[in-house]
């Protein structure tokens, strides 16, 4: 029989950040690994309790810890190494959160927005943010410096970053942040903030105060430009060649229905524009809709950096290298690409609003625990699998029951829909690239 973590374990669930739907804990209690921890009601309230005051106001309401869940799932903390902190020797970690690094160039882009074509995304954003007092000034960074291969951009990129970090560089000392906001936008970098950065730095970085930070960052550029992973990110994120504006109308071929896009634009318009599109094959439209989908993802990712001191005259580390002229220190690295979107219900409401539009349907019950749909009336199964599958959701017939009244025309009027798999490939998306060895800690 598994644990189920109660009110009392919640003191050993720490916050350590949030997104989307999800709040993200890790666990510093003495028990074994988990992959999937059953938990109490209770012991959900006391960790939304003890966590609360840590977490930013306008995120309090809009995300509330689900706590009528059964479980919470327990993901890598790749910001320790795999043995955690090994041999006494400190492990700091930076979080970079790149964005898009490219300016699309399709042909599908409207007119009107135009803009696209000479601004990052990221910058349009800034801007948007600006406007809508979100900040109080705009990031510094620029993620084609990010993207760029060029030593003294990329140099110049995690500047701005340390400079305006906002909520897109943290750095954590033994899994503990030490730099950057835990949940909100953290405030451009004073100097209070860069001398209390100095001196947790004294560990892990030599020099003299006043000099550290400055070699660290740059440790961090000259691993960003030696390790290649910033092209390999982009090669993903590149992977929209149509733009959302393209994309658009793969989408309302897989799902069969009018295109709202078309219809706004007018008949001779669209025609004129998005006919190559409309006449694709459903194969094409999947793939343009699943490319879209994962570089979406790619934009929107996090790139987390462990450095380690290597000890002198141990050669034999199965982690990458980087030797730190500055210091004449080298360090044991490993990074990792991570996006994470978990459980949304609105996967679970569209699909019973698509099967809700069959006629002769009369009841609906979705039953999340066993990912089931059964319906009742007189519709056609076959019709119930084609609307599901129109939602990028696999589904099959578990079963068809006759009707209680036995009606002549022998229709059935009970059939269950098993959907799998049960994240939704939208909504819920959990990539990780990765190749080195990782710990373990919680997101809940």
């Amino acid at each position: 029989m598994e644990d189920i973590l109660e009110q009392k374990d919640a003191a050993d669930w720490v916050y350590r950040g949030e997104g989307g739907a999800n709040l993200v804990l890790a666990y510093t209690g003495s028990s074994p690994a988990y992959r999937r921890v059953l938990v109490s009601r209770q012991f959900l309230e006391s960790v939304e309790k003890n966590v609360i005051c840590q977490r930013p106001v306008w995120r309090v309401d809009a995300a509330k810890v689900d706590t009528s869940s059964d479980s919470v799932l327990l993901l890598s903390d790749h910001s320790l190494f795999s043995h955690g902190i090994c041999e006494g020797e400190p492990c700091i970690s930076v979080e970079i959160k790149p964005k898009c690094g490219f300016i699309p160039v399709s042909k599908f882009i409207d007119e009107g927005k135009a803009i696209k074509r000479s601004i990052t995304r990221f910058r349009m954003h800034q801007a948007l943010k600006l406007h809508q007092e979100e900040i109080l000034e705009c990031s510094k960074y620029d993620p084609i410096d990010l993207f760029s291969q060029s030593k003294d951009r990329i140099h110049k990129a995690i500047m701005d970053l340390f400079t305006t970090p906002q909520n897109n560089f943290r750095v954590f000392l033994n899994g503990s942040l030490i730099f950057g906001a835990l949940g909100g936008t953290a405030s451009t970098t004073n100097f209070k903030i860069g001398e209390a950065f100095e001196d947790a730095l004294k560990d892990v970085i030599l020099g003299d105060h006043g000099l550290r930070t400055r070699s660290f960052l740059q440790l961090i550029a000259e691993t960003v430009y030696k390790s290649g992973i910033m092209s390999r990110l982009l090669e993903v994120q590149k992977l929209d060649t149509l733009d959302i504006e393209g994309a658009i109308h793969a989408y309302y071929n897989i799902i069969s229905e009018p295109c709202t896009v078309c219809r706004e634009l007018g008949e001779e318009k669209a025609l004129d524009r998005y006919k190559s599109l409309h006449s694709v094959p459903l194969d094409e439209s999947l793939k343009i809709v699943r490319d879209f989908q994962i570089a979406t993802t790619a934009k929107d990712c996090s790139l987390l950096i462990s450095f380690r001191r290597r000890k002198d005259g141990n050669s034999g580390s199965s982690y990458n290298s980087m030797y730190l002229e500055s210091t004449n220190q080298t360090f044991d690295y490993k990074k990792t690409v991570v996006s994470v979107e978990l459980l949304c219900s609105k996967c679970r409401q569209k699909v019973m609003k698509l099967i809700a539009m069959i006629e002769g349907i009369t009841s609906i019950v979705l039953d999340p625990s066993k990912n089931t749909v059964t319906v009742i009336g007189e519709a056609d199964p076959v019709r119930i699998i084609k609307k599901v599958r129109k939602f990028r959701k696999s589904a099959t017939i578990v079963s068809i029951s006759p009707s209680k009244d036995e009606k002549k025309d022998d229709k059935k009027d009970a059939a269950v829909v098993y959907t799998t798999p049960k994240t939704c490939q939208r909504c819920d998306v959990w990539y990780v690239i990765n190749d080195d060895p990782y710990y373990y800690c919680s997101i809940m």
